[in-house]
């Protein structure tokens, strides 16, 4: 539990210290009031979109720009393209996840959600649970609210 709450505050300064570009006018910002429960439900339409098993509909949450530190993949994403295919082949495992335990912060045009889940994936026939922990930093932009980080990993403590 400590590692998870070393891992939880490192993404929760990362997120405090995200700024858009700064402009002259952003004394002018608006913020987009949002409530935990959007921004849960944030997970539940990426988590529809593996459902279809197209990438090209995973990959449109993600916002351009993002970052992607994929589970199941050594490699680093950081281009629409390299999300979209490391989804290809995640796909081809037929994932289907769930929220285990979460935390939800909200800041200005700006939200993170971190915790734990498990994903159901098949491999050769063979469904197998898998426990990790994610993070989640979305980004309001164009009104919509996209994953501009993305993070997830195994747990090391089976």
């Amino acid at each position: 539990m400590k590692r998870l709450t070393v891992f939880t505050a490192i993404v929760f300064l990362l997120a405090l210290s995200y700024r858009p570009e700064v402009r002259a006018d952003d004394d002018d910002i608006e913020c987009k009031a949002v409530t935990t429960t959007r921004i849960a439900g944030l997970f539940d339409r990426w988590n529809r979109s593996l459902a279809t098993l197209d990438p090209e509909q995973v990959a449109a949450n993600y916002a351009e720009g993002a970052v992607l530190l994929p589970t199941v993949s050594n490699v680093p994403r950081s281009s629409p393209e390299a999300i979209r295919e490391y989804f290809v082949h995640f796909l081809e495992k037929q994932p289907i996840g769930r929220i285990d335990q979460r935390w939800i912060t909200i800041g200005c045009n700006v939200a993170w959600d971190v915790g734990l889940y498990t994903f159901r994936l098949v491999d050769h026939g063979v469904a197998r649970n898998v426990a990790a922990r994610y993070s989640f930093v979305y980004r309001y932009e164009g009104g919509v609210w996209l994953i501009a980080h993305h993070h997830s990993s195994v747990l090391p403590e089976g």
